[in-house]
């Protein structure tokens, strides 16, 4: 879809969802051909003509003034990201940009650093398109154990956090409030999108997401939109058991469209005492197999080496 397309998707879909008494409008009994609000409602509610409305929304028209796509927001009833969110449509209606295909997304050096000193805490560090960029032992281990966990480091294997929440029967399992977690891959992606529609890559991964699950599809035409902030998720993970975590997700500073996602449980909870038990058993497997790699590579001729082997 163009973003033309988008635009006048998203302002529909919104519409919607909207019923007249949500905005004080008097329904007087009348039964509906449409559901939601009417284009002349709406049209009405943000103080432009019926006429400019239904062009802008069947992507007509799109020099829409920021005031006047306020307007539209506060008819709408958008919070404050989703209002953004129209202004980026909008813009991409106004310059049409060819799609193309980005260069692979790499976390800088201090990223991966900060990634690997904070092995107490389960880091993962994800790109635009939900990609797995990094993630330290603990981070793997709570979000993605039966994942390769060196794949981040090549980019054509890079595991995409939203192809396993919507594809992958463990991670679907690993979530109790799975729908909840679907919810917010998905208004995340939405956000992602409206400010890069020209973004090849994302444009595949969605196509392909759509394709392959109903469910993504669904909420996809939903035209919702989240910003992946802070969310509290009950996890049902195979070596610790249940747990409560917060996912806190904070954008990397040299890199904004990169994020770091940080998980921690409340202090003296059973949640954090899990959280530590898995850091710990990670670590120690870590360990045996750094050792069973440094015995393995051993240098037999070297001097001082005995080099009779079992």
């Amino acid at each position: 879809m163009d973003a033309h397309g988008q635009l006048g998707a998203f302002l529909q879909a919104r519409r919607a969802q909207l019923q007249p008494q949500d905005v004080g409008l008097p329904t007087y009994g009348d039964r509906r051909r449409v559901p939601g609000l009417r284009r002349e409602e709406l049209a009405l509610l943000a103080g432009v003509s019926a006429s400019y409305y239904t062009r802008l929304e069947q992507g007509a028209s799109c020099h829409a003034s920021a005031e006047v796509l306020d307007a539209i927001s506060r008819a709408l009833c958008l919070e404050e990201t989703e209002r953004l969110h129209l202004h980026d449509l909008a813009t991409a209606c106004r310059h049409r940009v060819t799609a193309r295909r980005p260069p692979a997304e790499r976390p800088g050096p201090a990223v991966r650093e900060l990634v690997r000193s904070l092995e107490e805490v389960p880091v993962v560090v994800t790109g635009r398109r939900s990609d797995v960029l990094a993630w330290n032992t603990a981070g793997h281990a709570l979000l993605a154990g039966h994942v390769d966990p060196t794949g981040p480091e090549r980019p054509a294997d890079r595991p995409n956090m939203a192809q396993l929440v919507f594809l992958d029967a463990h991670i679907r399992e690993l979530y109790v409030d799975w729908t909840a977690k679907a919810r917010a891959v998905v208004g995340n992606l939405r956000l992602v999108a409206g400010r890069h529609p020209q973004d090849a890559r994302l444009t595949q991964l969605i196509g392909e997401l759509t394709t392959r699950s109903p469910e993504f599809a669904r909420m996809w035409a939903d035209h919702r939109v989240r910003a992946c902030d802070t969310a509290e998720y009950e996890l049902r993970h195979p070596l610790v058991g249940s747990l409560t975590v917060t996912q806190q997700t904070l954008t990397v500073p040299s890199e904004p469209e990169q994020s770091l996602v940080m998980v921690t449980a409340a202090p003296g909870s059973a949640s954090q005492a899990a959280l530590k038990l898995l850091v710990q058993a990670t670590r120690d497997r870590g360990g045996d197999v750094d050792r069973g790699r440094r015995a393995a590579t051993t240098d037999f001729s070297a001097p001082g080496t005995d080099r009779r082997r079992p």
